[in-house]
């Protein structure tokens, strides 16, 4: 079976490692993630952010041991951010990859939507994050990774 593709926009913040942090609470309170829910993305690009909470665990730690090699299948399985690409870790998409894709190194929310080629630089069990812009400010974080199943 291949990796799972996910995706997460979120107001932005200076603080990245926070808002990782508090999407992964965010997702783990929703349950959003395996084994609580096994596919959470089946209806992706939708991301099944309407659904009742179906949480199972009594922390994010507990699920992740309980997702076994599958992994999570969501933002769960990114602990940390980081300068180098690793497993568990989620870095910036370089301002050259970036200005390959969109032409800027600024892009907006509609071009990211249009061009989501960005996976292609993704390797399983590891995620990127993009600062998105609009009027030239930041407005959003665009969190991306793959399932390690």
């Amino acid at each position: 079976m291949g990796g799972h593709f996910y995706y997460y926009f979120l107001p932005y913040q200076e603080d990245i490692e926070s808002a990782l942090q508090a999407l992964r609470t965010q997702e783990f309170e929703a349950g959003r993630y395996n084994p609580a829910l096994p596919f959470p993305f089946d209806d992706w690009p939708s991301q099944t952010f309407g659904i009742a909470s179906r949480k199972k665990h009594d922390s994010i730690q507990a699920a992740i041991e309980d997702s076994e090699a599958d992994g999570t299948r969501s933002i769960l399985d990114m602990e940390r951010v980081g300068k180098h690409a690793d497993y568990g870790v989620v870095v910036q998409l370089s301002s050259d990859s970036l200005n390959n894709l969109y032409k800027t190194d600024r892009p907006t929310h509609q071009m990211i939507m249009e061009n989501m080629e960005f996976f292609e630089e993704i390797e399983r069990g590891q995620g990127i994050y993009i600062v998105v812009y609009k009027d030239d400010s930041p407005s959003e974080i665009l969190f991306a990774g793959i399932s390690y199943d």
